[in-house]
């Protein structure tokens, strides 16, 4: 631990950034996994109402 405010300050904005990033990836993990199941759920409705 330091005395210095400049370094808990900076200390507390990389744990802010870490916070965001860490956000935004589950957020398009999330997204991309129900684009990808969405998709996959398209080609079976497809095949399902093929001509055949």
């Amino acid at each position: 631990m330091t005395d210095n405010p400049s370094e808990k300050h900076t200390a507390t904005d990389q744990e802010k950034w870490k916070e965001k990033g860490v956000a935004l990836r589950a957020f398009f993990y999330i997204f991309g996994t129900h684009v990808f199941a969405g998709f996959i759920w398209l080609l079976f409705y497809l095949g399902g109402h093929a001509q055949k």
